[in-house]
């Protein structure tokens, strides 16, 4: 029986380099990986020997005849991938992929010297950076990180009823205790430790920061109390350090959501999730007795264009399907919506195509939520105008086709913005306003030699964990090729005296 690849995939092409038969893809080598959701096991030319289970390291992998009915659907979603972008050739073989040139991106010279590297931050993308260079290279590599526990989005962004998403935590963990490794938690460049004394005592800085604010909307009333962005909502059911556990209020029936990625999804799916299960996973304490107390009974999703649009991932969207005791429904307000849905055809028709079967009804928003089955309401090409209410959320004006002045107040008591995450300038660092990035060229920062970025903060937020991989192997590189042209800076201090000067300053803040 062929295996195939399910909702927690994350895209970093482990398990297409154990496979012995090149019928994983996209490969990273070709050019639809990075804008595929996910990767595809081609059932014609999978030999069930499972070494790319045993390889992934979120546990996306499985056997076909082993799927739970949830995941079923997935044995038709890899096939298809390949019905459409690869028919197997007439009078092939069971193994019709053909491998390309090999290729060598880099090459060291045998007296390469060990470097000193720091990487400032542990999420994804600077743990890919730190382990590219713990397996390729002899250097040391001192990891710093503001905040009390390493992780990063791992830790604090991945929702916690996706606990084999969180797995990946575990791969990079391994390198948290390497012999090349030292590690500095609670230690905030620009505040604890300047980007000059970082870059005084090592040879080269990589800068994995992330985009850690949100994007705003720019809408009267968006700073009433219960107005918040999701960003806050993640981090409250994450129990991140540096949000409050009474940040978010649940005193509401209906909750609205302004946007249609994953992180909206998220948000909706914890909010009408039955507590009791969420009670085995790692949410925080304080947000689980919040959602057992709290009255949700209806999540509104907006999506400010149509269903052809949004951009959540299929897997994401599927899951919302199989929610026990949980509605999902298209609100029919706008005759587009219908028109995409009915238009779109097949496995491999789109994202409108993914709703085809849901009930498309349009909602009475005059009446209160009701009693019997929570639901989640998918509401597309409505944008909002206004959160309504002085003293905290009353309702969300948005746009409406039906009405007759084209907008429409939806009651709600809580409105959440779930529009993108925005990097924040990092002190000492060169910054674009425009992108939220710092200027870089193949990750090297502009004008600062021996000073690097990855991740977020350099290519934007976009992609998911795997996407990372590939990021980091790009900065790596350049870091790599400008160590042997001789263009890293000679540190002007010692590696023992950073660390000593991490823990001091680390502890005088309160922090270890």
């Amino acid at each position: 029986m062929t295996y195939a690849i399910t909702q927690t995939c994350c895209s970093d092409a482990t398990c297409v380099a154990v496979c012995p038969v090149n019928c994983i893809h996209p490969t990273p080598q070709e050019r639809a990986f990075g804008s595929t959701e996910m990767l595809h096991i081609d059932p014609g030319t999978c030999i069930d020997c499972g070494a790319c289970a045993d390889a992934c390291p979120v546990d996306a992998i499985f056997p076909v005849d082993s799927l739970s009915a949830p995941q079923r659907e997935y044995a038709a979603i890899n096939a298809a991938y390949f019905t459409a972008e690869e028919p197997e050739p007439v009078g092939a073989g069971p193994n019709f992929h053909s491998w390309g040139a090999p290729v060598f991106e880099r090459g060291l010279p045998s007296d390469f010297a060990p470097i000193r590297v720091a990487v400032v931050g542990t999420g994804p993308a600077g743990m890919y950076a730190a382990e590219d260079l713990l397996l390729h290279t002899n250097a040391e590599v001192t990891l710093v990180d503001r905040l009390p526990v390493a992780g990063g989005l791992v830790r604090y962004g991945v929702a916690p009823d996706h606990p084999a998403t969180r797995k990946v935590g575990d791969t990079f963990a391994r390198f948290h205790s390497h012999p090349r490794v030292r590690m500095h938690l609670g230690v905030a460049v620009g505040e604890d430790i300047t980007a000059e004394e970082l870059a005084a005592h090592h040879d080269a800085v990589v800068y994995a920061v992330g985009a850690s604010a949100d994007r705003r909307l720019g809408i009267p009333g968006e700073d009433v109390p219960g107005s918040i962005p999701a960003t806050t909502f993640v981090s409250w059911y994450n129990a991140h350090p540096e949000v409050a556990a009474d940040a978010v209020a649940l005193t509401a029936e209906r909750v609205v959501v302004v946007g249609n990625g994953n992180v909206a999804l998220d948000v909706a799916r914890i909010l009408v999730t039955d507590p009791a299960s969420l009670a085995g996973t790692e949410i925080a304490d304080h947000a689980l007795a919040a959602l057992r107390d709290a009255p949700v009974r209806e999540v509104v999703l907006l999506g400010r264009r149509g269903p052809e649009h949004a951009a959540y991932t299929a897997s994401e969207l599927l899951a919302l399907t199989h929610l026990p005791g949980v509605n999902l429904v298209v609100d029919d307000h706008d005759p587009r919506t219908g028109a995409a849905i009915d238009g779109a055809d097949g496995v491999g028709g789109g994202k409108a195509a993914l709703l085809r079967g849901l009930p498309r009804e349009p909602v009475d928003w005059s009446r209160a939520p009701g009693s019997e089955r929570r639901r989640i309401v998918l509401r597309f090409h409505s944008a909002p105008l206004e959160v309504l209410g002085a003293d905290g959320v009353r309702g969300v004006r948005v746009t409406e086709a039906t009405a007759e002045a084209g907008e429409r107040a939806i009651p709600a008591g809580l409105f959440l913005r779930a529009v993108g995450y925005r990097g924040v300038p990092v002190v000492g660092l060169p910054f674009d306003e425009v992108t939220g990035t710092v200027p870089h060229q193949g990750g090297r920062v502009d004008g600062m030699p021996g000073t690097y970025v990855v991740g977020w903060i350099k290519r934007g937020p976009s992609g998911g964990i795997g996407a990372n991989r590939t990021c980091a192997a790009e900065t790596v590189g350049t870091l790599l090729a400008d160590a042997v042209a001789g263009a890293l800076p000679t540190p002007t201090r010692p590696l023992r005296a950073f660390h000593r000067l991490a823990r001091r300053r680390g502890r005088r803040r309160g922090r270890s």
